[in-house]
């Protein structure tokens, strides 16, 4: 395989992940499994046929090109709904191919009837409306203008869903705020079915929502970080398992990282060790060369702090991680060899590394380290 490292996808996580979701959510709720970021690093064209084959019905995308992404892959027809961008002129392929999007401005309202109105088919929208987060959705004071539009043009405008987003359901912190978006919401919704027009479905918790407020669920739920076995969180799952008589994580972790080590050098006492003076061997070393670096996600913060798994064993990044390579100090793992497997997310023996710890030494979320992790870097389905 032509890759310095490969990442595997196990289908049997993600569907232990979607069953425990299902059972937490019930049945009436619709899980919407969220892609974006490259089905948060997992890459999106490994990871749709699986999640097909686990049940999944709905994706939400964030883009028209990352709905278009799984439009070519998938083969259920599933729906499809974009959550973010979608410019003007790809509204048309959008209605042509029965993709339903977000709306939450009159300038997308308008050329979603145009399109509609051309083609003679209906678009399937989502009207996005504000509730307290400050970023995407109708204000209140628009409302009126969107009924208008909805009523004068039913047959260009389907009106599939109403949805909000919350800002930060995942902290405690902001409890007072996402309460308040509830209350919020619940109004604005409650005025839509007193004017006579009623959204098919309502949908506004994310994985933390769905999990913190049971309020939330309505008709659909869009979860993203916890089918893949994260939780939005340690303050989610905390609250979670507090409930819970079994205090262990029911997640399991959808992605393995792996590659091997390239070379092993020995470092005597007084040398420094890669770029610059950052790290001085303190005794006589022995080191690994692993070949991976922050061009393949591994972040360059995490220089002397990083680790990774070798012989079961849980090793430290000695020096600066480079572009493309990074060294660990194995030197109490003599038998260290060229070819030996390196694991730097999953299991191996009776330790694991999961994606949080890097997060907790570079700073990152597991979102964002994620979603870092080149497309490149081949995905291989595993059971």
């Amino acid at each position: 395989m032509f890759s310095s490292s490969v990442i595997e996808i196990s289908k049997s996580a993600l569907q232990k992940n979607l069953t425990l979701l299902r059972k937490i959510l019930g049945k009436k709720v619709i899980i919407s499994s969220v892609i974006k970021g490259n089905a948060y690093g997992h890459n999106i064209e490994a990871f749709v046929p699986i999640a097909e084959d686990c049940g999944q019905e709905h994706f939400s995308v964030y883009s028209a090109d990352e709905a278009l992404r799984v439009k070519s892959i998938s083969s259920n027809g599933p729906s499809i709904m974009i959550m973010g961008a979608i410019d003007n002129d790809e509204i048309e392929w959008a209605i042509e191919n029965d993709i339903e999007f977000f709306v939450f401005d009159f300038d997308r309202l308008d050329a979603a009837i145009k399109h509609s109105k051309k083609i003679k088919k209906p678009a399937k929208v989502h009207i996005e409306v504000e509730t307290g987060m400050n970023r995407t959705g109708f204000d209140q004071d628009e409302l009126e203008l969107v009924l208008e539009k909805l009523k004068h043009n039913y047959e260009a405008l389907s009106f599939e869903g109403l949805c909000t987003h919350y800002a930060g359901a995942e902290s405690i912190a902001n409890y007072l705020r996402v309460k308040d978006q509830i209350k919020n919401f619940s109004k604005t919704y409650k005025w839509f079915h007193a004017q006579g027009i009623v959204p098919k479905i309502c949908h506004t918790a994310c994985s933390a929502a769905a999990i913190r407020y049971p309020k939330t669920r309505m008709n659909m739920a869009r979860i993203g970080i916890m089918q893949y076995g994260f939780w939005p969180s340690d303050e989610t799952l905390i609250n979670f398992l507090s409930k819970k008589e079994d205090k262990t994580d029911p997640l399991d972790r959808v992605i393995t990282w792996k590659t091997k080590v390239m070379d092993t050098k020995e470092v005597s006492t007084g040398e420094f060790i890669g770029y610059g003076t950052t790290y001085l061997a303190h005794k006589k070393l022995k080191i690994a060369t692993i070949p991976v670096g922050y061009a393949h996600g591994f972040s360059r913060s995490l220089s002397n702090t990083g680790r990774v798994l070798i012989h079961g064993k849980r090793v430290g990044v000695v020096g600066i991680v480079n572009m493309n390579l990074m060294t660990v100090d194995v030197t109490d793992i003599p038998e260290t060899k060229k070819g030996d497997e390196v694991v730097l997310i999953g299991h191996q023996g009776d330790l694991s590394l999961s994606v949080a710890s890097f997060s907790e030494l570079s700073n990152q979320l597991n979102y964002e380290l994620l979603t870092r992790l080149p497309n490149n870097i081949p995905r291989v389905i595993t059971n």
